[in-house]
């Protein structure tokens, strides 16, 4: 046994220094062991910070309204995560996303899925939202929680902010990891879990909803999974909508999965507005926001690289209408399509202005959801680490 681990602990090492040695770039993969899953950290741009939240969402039975809470409020929620400021830094979302509690998912796992690594893509973060179903089941917190930590790239400095948010509706003490050792993990990484309990508060408290929250000094709060969030119409919507529609004229596919990808975006331009059209204008504020880039098959954003070359793009993995241009032509373009993108963005983003304006002098106070509880628990914490939101 001993001499295992110490040959392993010297493979870990040489892979560490190789990586380190032949990339001097920002990207610097580090290899460990921890428990039973070898996991990696990226070393991330010193001008950068994170923010990294992980969702484990209970998918059992009786959790649908909460997957319809999530559904319905994601944007909103980037939206307000646009927001955030750290000093002269460039902020960086990152969500991953875990359902448990579903008998459909494998026993042996725990009857967890990782449904999403850690993923700036917004657009693939919905479409996987969208994709769940409720089923069955055995919740188990503390695997969850604990798979979680073991499985994601968390970054290793303790500047960014990293945050698990679990919500569930059964006793934080199921299952085959003790909550209580899973979260002193997390503490011990810089890691601060939320607890969201899916009915009343005092519940909550007596199934140690709360107690697995304050291990890690996170939040613990209570809601109502079954209300259906209410979406306010402004007068300013049906023009950010004609504005969406003017934005995704100026995405310019390219790659083998370009033009997947192009559907998958107006795939979720339709599932945001199958909730509601003030829904659909919450996501075209998302989408003329830092956070949404699709560089892996726009050019738009790609040419945004300074390490990117036109040159490299294979000509049949454009448009057909583009397939003909000379690099000058297609540079040429793209400059424009950026030019014009900007432009629509800038002025859905003064219309976004007023339209918060108004939807705070018309929304209830009080408000008890999914939405509310990872805003107001994300804020408190980012201000610990220097983050502050301001529009």
């Amino acid at each position: 046994m001993m001499r295992t681990f110490f040959i392993c602990s010297l493979l870990s090492l040489f892979i560490h220094i190789s990586c380190t040695a032949n990339h001097k770039g920002n990207t610097d993969l580090a290899f460990q062991k921890e428990k039973t899953h070898e996991i990696h950290t990226t070393k991330t741009d010193p001008n950068t910070k994170n923010i990294q939240v992980a969702l484990l969402l209970d998918t059992s039975n009786s959790m649908d309204g909460l997957i319809d809470q999530a559904k319905a409020q994601l944007w909103e929620i980037v939206n307000e995560l646009s927001y955030a400021r750290c000093g002269n830094h460039n902020i960086k979302l990152q969500i991953a996303l875990y359902e448990y509690g579903n008998d459909g998912l494998p026993s042996g796992e725990g009857f967890i899925r990782q449904v999403l690594p850690f993923s700036e893509d917004l657009d693939e973060i919905s479409k996987q939202l969208f994709a769940l179903t409720t089923n069955g089941g055995n919740e188990y917190c503390g695997k969850v929680i604990n798979t979680s930590i073991n499985q994601l790239d968390w970054k290793k400095n303790n500047d960014h902010l990293k945050l698990i948010f679990i919500a569930g509706n059964e006793p934080f003490t199921q299952g085959p990891v003790n909550y209580k050792d899973a979260a002193t993990d997390a503490l011990e990484k810089d890691i601060t879990i939320n607890t969201i309990f899916c009915g009343n508060y005092r519940q909550g408290i007596d199934t140690m909803w709360k107690h697995g929250a304050d291990i890690t000094h996170g939040e613990y709060s209570a809601i109502d999974h079954n209300v259906q969030t209410v979406h306010i119409a402004t007068p300013y919507d049906d023009v950010i909508l004609q504005l969406n529609n003017q934005l995704n004229d100026t995405y310019i596919y390219y790659g083998q999965s370009g033009a997947r990808k192009r559907m998958v975006q107006r795939e979720q331009d339709k599932n945001a507005a199958s909730y509601s059209a003030a829904n659909a204008v919450s996501r075209t504020i998302s989408k003329s926001s830092g956070f949404y880039k699709n560089k892996s098959w726009d050019l738009i954003d790609a040419a945004e690289d300074e390490s990117f070359e036109i040159e490299e793009v294979v000509k049949d993995d454009l448009p057909k209408e583009l397939k003909e241009k000379s690099k000058a032509e297609l540079k040429q373009h793209i400059a424009e399509k950026s030019k014009k993108r900007k432009e629509i963005q800038q002025k859905i983003q003064e219309l976004n202005k007023k339209r918060v304006d108004y939807i705070k002098n018309n929304r209830q106070k009080g408000e008890s959801n999914l939405e509310q509880a990872l805003l107001n628990a994300i804020k408190k914490q980012g201000e610990q680490k220097s983050f502050s939101w301001k529009q």
